[in-house]
């Protein structure tokens, strides 16, 4: 059992030579958003930017995107024609997630999941774009609901599964709301071992598991149960994970980087915390 402290940051944020250049630090795709929900790429792309990533690229319905795009300068949305995710775009996803591999040599990885919605369409298309993809991936909040549905096509693959214990359930059929921690983190290893994935179960301790070796992570603050800290945690692990850095160390790194985040942020606000506070907190826990 492995219960992660700064030393991995050490590992994770290594200096940078002088000679560095545009993506040997990652490039992110960001896929989420629908007509209604717009939030959550914007939370993992600016996480992910203050987590070192060299560039993120997100993909969204034609309204989230045009609406992230406003968000700040540094933001690039490509909008996908109507109110959320289909069938019809999933060539368009592989395209520009295999350009994104391209461009930067092979330093990228995807974030996929949040405000797309829970409909038959966007599911679908989730699955067919997974059962596809040729680069890491983080799966989160509507993914996981559509790999709920076919978790077989996760087994093997370089993926990084970051569900709360309803998600959990939604994934795996296991009820672990009420166990304790070591009851936890017993299920969690086998979870990933069956399904032969990496999983970080976010809680008041996070779980992390390949399903052969386990780690925990006992950073945070009860002040992020504010909406969209979970959106901030996928984006740090993208980034990670764009870095090159597998989904075992990269779920790590990320969840003691998110904790350690919202630790600093409330302390400056404490009920007032916002989502947006936590990523500018974020520089603060990796100094080097």
């Amino acid at each position: 059992m492995i219960e992660i402290n700064k030393e991995i940051l050490k590992k994770i944020y290594p200096a940078r030579p002088l000679d560095s250049k545009k993506y040997d630090y990652g490039l992110l795709l960001v896929i989420g958003g629908s007509d209604f929900y717009s939030g959550s790429p914007a939370l993992s792309s600016l996480a992910a930017f203050r987590a070192g990533v060299d560039m993120v690229r997100i993909v969204a319905p034609k309204r989230a995107a045009d609406i992230i795009a406003g968000f700040s300068p540094i933001l690039a949305a490509y909008p996908l024609e109507g109110k959320w995710l289909e069938s019809k775009h999933v060539v368009t996803l592989i395209t520009m997630t295999e350009a994104a591999k391209a461009v930067a040599g092979g330093n990228a990885a995807v974030v996929i999941g949040g405000g797309m919605g829970r409909s038959e369409e966007t599911q679908k298309a989730i699955l067919e774009y997974l059962s596809q993809v040729k680069v890491p991936v983080v799966i989160d909040a509507d993914a996981i609901h559509a790999v709920g549905k076919n978790p077989a096509i996760i087994a093997g693959r370089d993926f990084l599964i970051t569900p709360h214990t309803y998600e959990f359930f939604i994934l795996t059929g296991k009820e672990i709301y009420k166990l304790s921690d070591e009851e936890k983190i017993k299920v969690v290893e086998a979870e990933a071992a069956r399904l032969q994935t990496t999983i970080l179960l976010k809680g008041k301790t996070d779980i992390i598991s390949n399903g052969k070796e386990t780690a925990i992570d006992k950073a945070g603050t009860p002040y992020m149960t504010v909406g969209g800290t979970g959106d901030v945690l996928a984006g740090i692990c993208g980034a990670l994970m764009a870095r090159r850095i597998n989904a075992f160390e990269a779920g790590q790194a990320a969840a003691f980087i998110n904790g350690k985040a919202g630790e600093a942020a409330a302390m400056k606000w404490k009920d007032g915390m916002t989502a947006t506070d936590l990523i500018e907190s974020i520089p603060e826990v990796i100094p080097f």
